[in-house]
């Protein structure tokens, strides 16, 4: 697809600045934000945020309600444009180019980072229907080539043998688990770079939980996700890295294993030994 050569271009730009000595570490930068603030009216919700996000990876960011992690993940393919009262400052890079720049698309943006919510919202569609509908926005109209795509979302989210036989009924019928892997197939049909996942498996019970977390282990072969979870064991579990959010200011960022075991930082120590939060 179109789509696909334009991320295989700007990916390969932005390796191709990079300096020899730091090609390794830089290539595999996605996101770059720099001072990062954000206010909803004269509420400062990101404060001065500075991290990488980088990719093939899952980078989970924890912190107690309120702080600032949700509204970061909606920056990153900048939802919060739907929110008239927002105003941000500072820069995030992806692959190398301002997302602020008023010359990128937000469609162009979003077709490269999808995105997953906290509880399962499937169209009030058939399965097949569900998978096919960014396609078709982007111009696919090939029955053949539609089919291969439902079938290899379906198999990229661990549901294709599930749903095989059912492709044509309303996916309202689906278990919320399977929903919410529709949800994923969905994202990943029209071949998106970058998955970001807003309390993806809060809503569901410890069984899908448990697949939505070993999907996520799979999908970072292919591709980077970022999530925001509460639950502190999961970002545990699944995550490469892990940053801590705290009154919209992010704490601490580094591997999962040092945030969680050998924090810097004692605010970070504090919530994640349970004193707050």
């Amino acid at each position: 697809m179109q789509a696909v050569q334009v991320k295989i271009n700007q990916k390969m730009a932005f390796e191709n600045t990079t300096d020899s000595g730091n090609e390794t570490k830089a290539a595999r930068i996605v996101f770059h934000t720099k001072d990062l603030n954000l206010w909803y009216g004269a509420d400062h919700a990101l404060k001065n945020l500075n991290l990488n996000i980088y990719e093939n990876e899952v980078t989970a960011i924890i912190g107690p309600s309120g702080c600032g992690k949700s509204t970061y993940l909606k920056t990153l393919n900048r939802m919060n444009d739907l929110i008239s009262s927002v105003r941000i400052t500072g820069d995030v890079h992806y692959r190398g180019r301002n997302i602020f720049d008023p010359t990128y698309h937000v469609e162009e943006l979003r077709t490269s980072v999808g995105m997953v919510f906290q509880k399962p919202n499937p169209f009030p569609k058939s399965i097949y229907e569900n998978i096919v509908y960014g396609p078709k926005l982007h111009g696919i109209k090939n029955k053949k080539i539609l089919d291969e795509i439902v079938e290899r979302s379906l198999r990229g989210a661990a549901l294709f043998d599930e749903v095989k036989d059912r492709l044509k009924e309303n996916a309202y019928g689906l278990s919320g688990g399977q929903q919410q892997r529709l949800c994923i197939a969905r994202a990943l049909a029209i071949e998106p770079d970058v998955i970001l996942m807003d309390e993806p498996t809060s809503a569901l019970d410890p069984i899908s939980t448990l697949k939505i977390e070993e999907l996520m282990q799979s999908l970072k072969q292919e591709y980077s996700i970022v999530i925001v979870t509460h639950n502190m064991q999961q970002a545990a579990r699944i995550s490469d890295r892990t940053a801590f959010f705290l009154n919209g200011e992010c704490i601490e960022y580094d591997v999962t294993d040092t945030i969680f075991y050998r924090p810097s930082n004692q605010k970070t120590e504090e919530y994640i030994t349970g004193r707050f939060g």
